[in-house]
């Protein structure tokens, strides 16, 4: 009879508690947890079902990513990728106030409609790899917890469907509840929490410039404009219950207003509260700076404010067939909402195009990509319009002679909309990313993995800060970046059973190659349900990703273990636990 199930031999250990310089040694690992840690040898004579040989890797915690969209996903893919690729062993899902659950059955389509929308999911994908059997969020979680997992699991209670189920879509969205309608409210937010939700989560981006993610028909989603009472009443049941932690997406417009709201959510919520999210703009870096400042006074007052950080260039491709992160800009908006034939019919029609050219000229930047003219023609589909690719807007204008506006739309409609757009990146300068990067309560992450899989592919985001911001720029330690990659995240999350390395706690655990990982060039692969394609991205130098205990991949094939779990809150985790 052999002593333990696996132990790792001779590896790097880095431990993920930074406090702990890293170290050679052995891993030993039974019934899914580590049972032992000794210097190199200390083990050699244990005996173990299997034994990985890590000479020369490095040993660390399993990442722990806070911010996916993999509700859709997680119901084809029992290994979320591409977060498992990038070696992440836990995810929170149900971010920014989005989810399915609660839903009505009625209402299925009108959700899978929004998320289409919000978070750029095929709706075609949904309706082919979504097989409905719960209404409830409590029976949400305890679908999640039937079906293969080969990835930890964790899910917010998101606002949206919430708000949708007790008062339908338009009360939803242009009114308070009713006193009734709120008691029903708090009551379902209480059962979800005593099912195991771990918080939850909503968008405020209000009805401006800042509003890049709204509902299928252009509209705001109810959470961009509830009034802040109502998440304050949301907030008290945490504060009551002592458990729980808020995913705040927030930025309506007033910089100020929105800082002030998130002191008030964690004083009212006494609870950790995410916001999302700090990224480097380096045409204006005194954003970022007032984010900073605002994160640490927060902290002096003893509120339990974590900064999520963008870390990964925002690097995106894009056609106009799809792209929904223009919804901030009202003509962009206009000539972007519909299918195909619709959205040409809109691009062509002479008073929607004069707005598109009045933004140009005179609105705002688009939030999430800069200025237009910027924008780069990545590729073409027709022979001739090739001499255009690498052109920006402006610069396709000239060779055009036309409206640089005139001359974008033009050619993606010459193209059925196929022609594929680049956003240089511009959040991404490194002496600026590293005052973020040093901030003691910044985490890095918002991979929105699952989402927006046609042009944004941020679950890439532990490779790259490993790759780039570690081993290339020397922004962080080794022990430094895994505690932001595991621990920090699994203790914002209220997890104490994982995100470091120690005796007795989850054997959540990734052996990489350090001097060999790197990002894979990016792929576009057919594999959603429905036919529909995405863009990925895979890495190369992971050697093995233990889930529990389990080997789910070894130099990047997937082995088909599926050790996943669903992690509870509450007394919900109680119970599993003892059962």
């Amino acid at each position: 009879m052999t002593d333990f199930d696996t132990i790792i031999k001779g590896g790097t250990i880095v431990d993920g508690t930074r406090h702990r310089a890293r170290f050679v040694g052995d891993i030993a690992i039974k019934n899914g947890l580590i049972a032992e840690i000794t210097p190199a040898g200390g083990l050699s004579a244990r005996t173990a079902k299997k034994v990985i040989d890590a000479k020369g890797l490095v040993v660390a915690p399993g990442f722990v990513d806070l911010h996916t969209h993999y509700d859709g996903q997680l119901l084809w893919d029992p290994y979320l990728s591409c977060s498992s690729w990038h070696g992440v062993t836990s995810v929170a899902i149900g971010n920014c106030g989005f989810g399915f659950a609660p839903t009505h059955p009625e209402q299925r389509e009108r959700m899978m409609l929004s998320m289409e929308r919000v978070e750029a999911i095929p709706l075609a994908t949904m309706k082919a790899g979504m097989d409905w059997d719960w209404e409830t969020f409590p029976q949400w979680l305890d679908s999640i917890d039937r079906r293969p997992k080969g990835i930890n699991v964790m899910s917010f209670v998101p606002l949206n469907p919430l708000m949708i189920y007790v008062m339908g879509v338009e009360a939803a969205k242009s009114r308070d509840p009713d006193e009734r309608e709120l008691k029903e409210m708090l009551r379902m937010m209480e059962e979800s929490l005593d099912a195991g939700g771990v918080g939850f989560s909503m968008q405020r981006l209000g009805d401006g410039f800042t509003s890049v993610q709204r509902d299928y028909d252009g509209t705001p989603m109810p959470t961009d404009t509830m009034s802040d009472e109502l998440c304050m009443a949301f907030a008290r049941i945490l504060k009551r219950r002592g458990q729980g932690f808020i995913q705040l997406t927030q930025a309506k417009n007033e910089f100020t207003a929105d800082l002030d709201f998130g002191l008030k959510l964690a004083e009212a919520s006494d609870a950790a509260v995410l916001w999302n999210a700090v990224q480097v703009n380096e045409r204006h870096p005194h954003q970022h700076r007032r984010m900073l400042k605002w994160v640490n006074e927060a902290r002096e007052k003893g509120l339990k404010v974590w900064m999520q950080a963008i870390t990964t260039p925002n690097d995106m491709r894009f056609k106009l067939d799809n792209f929904n992160l223009f919804d901030g800009n009202g003509a962009w908006r206009d000539v972007t909402i519909g299918d195909v034939p619709t959205r040409i019919g809109k691009m062509q029609d002479p008073k929607l195009r004069e707005a598109v050219r009045h933004d140009y000229d005179f609105g705002s930047a688009p939030f999430v990509s800069g200025p237009v003219s910027e924008i780069v023609v990545d590729s073409v589909v027709n022979p001739e319009n090739q001499k255009y690719a690498g052109l920006t807007i402006a610069q396709l204008g000239v060779a055009m002679n036309r409206h640089p506006a005139d001359a974008m739309l033009d050619l993606a409609i010459s193209e059925e909309l196929q022609t594929v757009f680049y956003v240089v990146p511009f959040n991404y300068r490194e002496d600026l990313l590293d005052e973020i990067l040093q901030n003691e309560w910044t985490m890095p992450g918002v991979s929105d993995g699952g989402a927006h899989t046609k042009f944004l592919n941020f679950g890439r985001y532990p490779t790259n800060m490993l790759q780039d911001l570690v081993r290339d720029r020397g922004s962080y330690t080794l022990e430094e970046a895994h505690y932001r990659l595991a621990a920090l995240p699994a203790v914002a999350a209220g997890f104490s059973d994982r995100g470091t390395l120690e005796v007795g706690r989850a054997a959540d655990i990734v052996v990489y190659d350090y001097d060999n990982l790197r990002m894979l060039p990016t792929e576009i692969v057919h594999d959603l349900p429905g036919n529909e394609w995405r863009y990925v991205e895979k890495a190369e130098g992971y050697r093995y990703t233990l889930v529990n205990g389990e080997v789910t991949f070894v130099d990047g094939v997937c082995t088909g273990a599926i050790p996943g779990k669903l992690l509870r809150h509450g007394k919900a985790a109680e119970a599993t636990k003892a059962a």
